[in-house]
């Protein structure tokens, strides 16, 4: 048997239980994701990945709950309320300066 060491971490419930539900759709063990990622950063010699914060987008409607849809669409009726309106042009422009589209 080959020699191994214990890791421990302390990470979030919710986290860890969506995390090895698809490890186990994967046929992956904690152990076996855990010394995967172990191996990439040697091969790596770092993250095998760019940490860095995500990219502002826009998002997407199918993407939003019920309730983030109400919101945005009650915030949207009271900014027309409130004479607060753009033409096609001016949208273009914020979301361009905004999102880069």
């Amino acid at each position: 048997m080959a020699n191994t060491s214990a890791v421990y971490a302390r990470i979030d419930t919710q986290l860890k239980e969506n995390a090895e539900g698809i490890l186990s759709q994967l046929g992956i063990s904690p152990s076996n994701a855990i010394q995967m990622l172990y191996s990439q950063i040697i091969l790596n010699r770092g993250l095998p990945f760019e940490p860095r914060l995500p990219e502002k987008k826009p998002l997407a409607v199918g993407a939003m709950s019920r309730e983030e849809l109400d919101a945005a669409l009650t915030a949207g009726v009271e900014s027309l309320r409130n004479g607060k309106s753009y033409t096609a042009e001016e949208a273009d422009v914020i979301f361009s300066r905004e999102f880069g589209i």
